[in-house]
């Protein structure tokens, strides 16, 4: 099955974002040599309404890329991507735009970073609603409150500057701010990697609930497939700008097939001691593909719902490797 087939690939249910054949190039200029650097290169994948999508893969991979080409903060360098049926990443203006800020919010990986130093949790989080035309102070305070007392947080953290908060309420005013102009889904790109483990779980099972109240569609984004496993209904993996396999989280856990899949799946930590000493870590090598231009790799699907990435020959080994 070749790569123009990707699209019709996997289960049922309505689609609400479509990614077909997605590149971003960037080009780098060294001792006046030019390179290319293809951050993401080729990807196609689906998230149906409702469901949360995992892209993982080790840093570097492109799947930030990904998320941040997908929401056009950048230009993407190929492909297409189609957000409830309207194409999202053709010529950018004023319409498109507005669009994509009406139904597409982010949370960004580092609560600090991300946030205004110099403005208040109020101003940080009415900011979407001011751009969406409400003016009226008395409604701009009362959304805001709702939304703070939302996620977990209080009325008066609102006059508050983010200094003065931890980096697990930060990433709870974050989470405000993108959810308060009611996306219908929202990106969140390593979300909890920068937090603490104990409030990483708060953050997670706070995305959680909000996900069943709101009725959200995730892009979660991160490298821990453990937090990934738990929260993600079908899962992306990425390797050097290519998504190498995508399977329902249940199905790759349990039958993982191409060699970089195993590979992160070896590296999770075991919490049982023993058991951690008998772990066996995969390291992955991609020069055991032996690709060349009669040996060209494409999206195929060994079940459905289950795609790997890779030759006609390989295809059929992985093709029994399942069905044993």
């Amino acid at each position: 099955m070749g790569k123009d087939s990707m699209t019709n690939l996997g289960g049922s249910g309505e689609r609400i974002l479509d990614v077909e054949h997605l590149s971003m190039y960037f080009t780098t200029k060294k001792r006046g040599r030019t390179s290319t650097v293809k951050a993401v290169d080729d990807v196609s994948f689906y998230v149906k309404k409702g469901e949360t999508f995992g892209l993982v893969g080790e840093s570097g991979c492109g799947k930030t890329t990904t998320g941040r080409t997908i929401i056009r903060l950048y230009d993407p360098t190929g492909g297409t991507v189609k957000f409830d049926g309207r194409e999202i990443s053709g010529r950018m203006d004023k319409n498109l735009h507005k669009y994509i800020t009406d139904n597409i919010a982010m949370i960004f990986q580092d609560p600090i970073a991300s946030l205004n130093p110099r403005m208040t949790v109020q101003e940080i989080i009415a900011e979407g609603l001011k751009i969406r035309g409400v003016k009226d102070a008395g409604e701009l305070r009362r959304q805001v409150v709702a939304m703070l007392e939302h996620v977990g947080l209080q009325a008066e953290h609102a006059s508050r500057y983010p200094h003065e908060f931890s980096g697990g309420q930060r990433q709870r005013i974050g989470i405000a701010r993108a959810l308060i102009v009611q996306p219908q889904m929202v990106i969140a790109d390593e979300p909890v990697s920068a937090l603490d483990v104990s409030v990483q779980a708060q953050v997670i099972n706070l995305l959680n609930k909000l996900k069943g109240e709101m009725g959200l569609t995730i892009l979660f984004i991160a490298h821990n497939l453990s937090v990934v496993k738990y929260f993600s209904d079908r899962i992306g993996v990425m390797y050097y700008g290519k998504l190498v396999e995508m399977a329902d989280s249940e199905e790759l856990f349990k039958n993982p097939l191409h060699p970089y899949t195993k590979a992160l799946l070896s590296a999770i930590p075991e919490p049982d001691p023993i058991n951690e000493k008998k772990r066996v870590k995969i390291h992955y090598d991609p020069e055991i593909h032996k690709y060349d231009e009669s040996n060209n790799p494409s999206y195929h699907e060994v079940a459905p719902g289950h795609t790997i990435y890779c030759s006609d020959e390989e295809f059929e080994n992985y093709r029994k490797e399942w069905r044993a």
